[in-house]
């Protein structure tokens, strides 16, 4: 049989223990799991770039995986943990929208409110859910619990408006940055297949201080330190510089709005 699949994405960093303790936590119930770890690099309370890159990730997986997404400023509030059957796989997290882009990729999705507290440790922290609930929870449903047994089906679970630009006339919409790469590539949420005509129109677009009218092949086409727009392998238009950081160049940051006139 196939060890249990289960990945981890948070906002935890690398300096503390936070997320060891988590595949501790893990493997204390289920010695078999695989741990794979999608990113803890996510700057802190960014719940837009967490629900970007855990909806990059999942269809990259078999089905059954299991995904443990922990980007949760509002931890110890009202807010719930929820649980979401979509895809085939298994979605642990904190209702806060981080599950955005996922549920809009796949509309037949379930979600649950986790709800059982036989599933989580005995002690449940304020301030530590990834360790006391998310965890936990889904040790056990690798093993042989139900979704159904975590807790009730849902149908209000925070949704936010993340990846769809607004058309603001005839030419021209409004969308904004979603991600920064680890090169420092801004990725706009400004899908390819929806404006596939700007690899064959004249373009423009405005972020930052800056006017960009190239779309490149490559990173290598164009001049060091050159703005450009390029088709990134998520299928989204990124702006990048040619090995140079365009975030840092353009000023910009994750929300920054980003503005496309097509001709």
């Amino acid at each position: 049989m196939p060890r249990p699949l289960i990945t981890l994405l948070t906002d935890f960093g690398h300096t503390d223990h936070f997320v060891a303790v988590m595949k501790g936590v893990i493997l204390s119930i289920q010695p078999n799991a695989e741990l794979i770890d999608i990113t803890h690099s996510i700057p802190p309370f960014s719940v837009p770039e967490g629900a970007y890159l855990i909806a990059e990730a999942y269809r990259w997986f078999p089905k059954k995986t299991i995904h443990v997404i922990v980007v949760d400023p509002g931890v110890g509030s009202a807010r719930r943990p929820l649980l979401m059957e979509a895809a085939g796989q298994l979605f642990l997290a904190p209702d806060n929208g981080v599950l955005s882009m996922v549920r809009a990729e796949q509309p037949k999705n379930k979600v649950r409110v986790i709800s059982n507290s036989k599933l989580m440790l005995p002690a449940l922290s304020r301030t530590f859910h990834g360790r006391d609930l998310f965890a936990p929870v889904a040790a056990h449903l690798t093993k042989l619990v139900k979704p159904a047994q975590v807790g009730p089906l849902v149908k209000d679970a925070l949704q936010l408006r993340l990846a769809t630009p607004d058309h603001t006339n005839k030419r021209a919409w409004t969308g904004g940055v979603i991600h920064i790469d680890s090169f420092g590539n801004l990725v706009t949420n400004f899908k390819v297949t929806e404006f596939e005509r700007i690899r064959t129109n004249p373009f423009e677009l405005a972020i930052g201080f800056e006017k960009i009218h190239r779309l490149a092949l490559h990173y290598a086409e164009c001049p060091f330190g050159q703005p450009f727009l390029i088709e990134g392998s998520s299928g989204y238009l990124e702006v990048a510089v040619n090995q140079g950081h365009a975030a840092k160049q353009l000023g910009c940051s994750v929300g920054a709005p980003v503005e496309l006139t097509l001709w």
